[in-house]
């Protein structure tokens, strides 16, 4: 992985769907109650798999699944009690949709969300989030970049700057 960064921004290439898992890993150690991560990108592109990461980063047990078809998955994590919701909104169509659902319930809650799809709901999202973008280059390798928006995403990317990439 080579960093391209500035303050409030991380830009690098994965080289495989291990090393996207390991970024997720570090990220969901550093993730604290009512965190709320965006993740866009097209279908492919590794958004379950850094979900996956975030996972294992926050100590998480059993397997990370997709839940396009149920919208959200819950995970608590056995120690804390700390409650994981893993949310894809692939399916879907408009932001009514989502707020009929009760998203709001969880992007205001005490648990760490993780959205997929989630610029389908940017209207409704928290102004104060961490926004995660992944793009394709080849079979193995994404782009991911992610922004911190706010004050509360600003150290917690800088603390993942300098545990991934020692900077």
């Amino acid at each position: 992985m080579s960093p391209i960064l500035n303050e409030r921004t991380l830009d690098f290439i994965s080289h495989s769907p291990a090393q996207t898992r390991r970024i997720g890993a570090r990220l969901g150690a550093l993730v604290e109650r009512g965190d709320v991560l965006c993740l866009v990108g097209e279908l492919g592109t590794g958004k379950t798999c850094l979900v996956q990461g975030l996972g294992r980063g926050l100590e998480i047990e059993g397997p990370i699944t997709s839940p396009t078809f149920t919208l959200i998955n819950e995970y608590r994590h056995a120690r804390d009690e700390l409650t994981f919701y893993h949310i894809d909104l692939y399916r879907v169509s408009n932001v009514q949709e989502a707020l009929d659902f009760g998203l709001e319930d969880y992007l205001y809650g005490d648990g760490v969300c993780a959205i997929e799809w989630a610029e389908r709901v940017e209207p409704v999202l928290p102004e104060e989030r961490l926004w995660i973008n992944l793009r394709y280059l080849d079979v193995n390798k994404r782009g991911i970049l992610i922004r911190a928006d706010g004050a509360r995403y600003d150290p917690l990317l800088r603390e993942l700057k300098r545990l991934a990439f020692g900077i």
